[in-house]
């Protein structure tokens, strides 16, 4: 057993990957000698030389497209994009190419490509630095969706996700990169499972990323109030593990689904509609969604605060079932 930041678990899964196969390159802006603009790579143009961890110019159409190049001939690139932000400058390579040449050729091409994609806000980056657009991946074939909490999942899940002969979308909250938690096992994760964090049976609230921590503080104030709530971390958007939310919601009857992402067209959405769909009988009141406001990250710390949804609101969406 061992203790790891966040950050050291996602270096420590590209660089185990990277000393078994040297066909997986890392490559993006500053992630060379300056080790990442939130130091994730550090120490890794060392170990792996100029030739394997590459600096790239400030163009993400650029890092995508090699991405694609670069998986399509056979290697497996981890291709990083500073700020998930940035990916929008980087859609067409995307959307267009990565999700669609595997189906479009028949099967006859593999695209074994993982895109880092630090995410989030309340770090005072604004509204071009701080946005959750995991929702527009999720929307689109052919990508897989990952979002890990904690140090344990983003090995695991990263060591599955550079595995896959599919385009991963790996996401990062950014707040979570210091934070230390154990890691017992250094074994691949498979996609599409979640987990458990908290078990309940009055309420099942359901997660990822940072938000995971703020719904086990709501747990908390919850069970003073005689709410027994079950928390679960869904670490994959997509695939999505349907099971263990049908599970959970068969047995606490009532869903809250908490997102970091603008509340308007989030994947929180497609969650709280399958649940309604699929899960309707098992339901004794309408699933609850919480997300962010609908505008811009602000600037202001007091302002960004208001925007972003927290413990409370989640206290008070549970309170509102009973």
């Amino acid at each position: 057993m061992s203790t790891m930041t966040y950050g050291q678990a996602i270096r420590e899964a590209m660089s185990i990957r990277m000393r078994e196969d040297p066909g997986v390159i890392l490559f993006g802006e500053d992630v060379g000698a300056f080790g990442g603009c939130f130091g994730v790579s550090a120490g890794m143009f060392e170990e792996f030389g100029a030739d394997r961890v590459r600096d790239t110019p400030i163009s993400e159409g650029a890092i995508i497209g090699t991405a694609v190049g670069s998986a399509a001939t056979g290697m497996r690139p981890i291709a990083e994009i500073m700020f998930n932000d940035f990916l929008t400058v980087a859609m067409d390579q995307l959307v267009n190419q990565a999700a669609k040449m595997r189906f479009m050729f028949g099967g006859k091409i593999d695209l074994p490509m993982v895109v880092r994609l630090p995410a989030g806000g309340r770090t005072g980056g604004a509204a071009q630095h701080s946005q959750s657009l995991e929702a527009w991946l999720t929307h689109v074939p052919g990508l897989k969706v990952v979002y890990p909490s904690n140090a344990q999942d983003a090995l695991g899940l990263l060591l599955t996700s550079i595995d896959d002969d599919n385009p991963v979308m790996f996401f990062e909250h950014k707040l979570l990169y210091a934070v230390k938690s154990e890691v017992t096992s250094m074994d691949p994760i498979p996609l599409g499972k979640g987990k458990i964090v908290r078990p309940g049976k009055d309420v099942t609230i359901i997660t990822y990323a940072k938000q995971v921590f703020d719904a086990l503080d709501a747990a908390k104030t919850l069970a003073d109030d005689g709410i027994d709530a079950e928390v679960i971390d869904i670490r994959s958007l997509y695939p999505l593990d349907k099971d263990l939310i049908a599970e959970s919601v068969a047995k606490t009857h009532k869903a809250i689904v908490v997102t970091e992402e603008v509340k308007r067209g989030g994947y929180g959405g497609e969650i709280s509609a399958t649940i309604s769909e699929e899960m309707f009988d098992d339901l004794d009141a309408p699933v609850a969604r919480i997300g962010a406001l609908n505008t811009p990250v602000p600037f202001a710390p007091n302002l960004e605060d208001v925007y972003l949804p927290n413990a409370t609101d989640i206290v008070l969406a549970a309170k509102k079932m009973f």
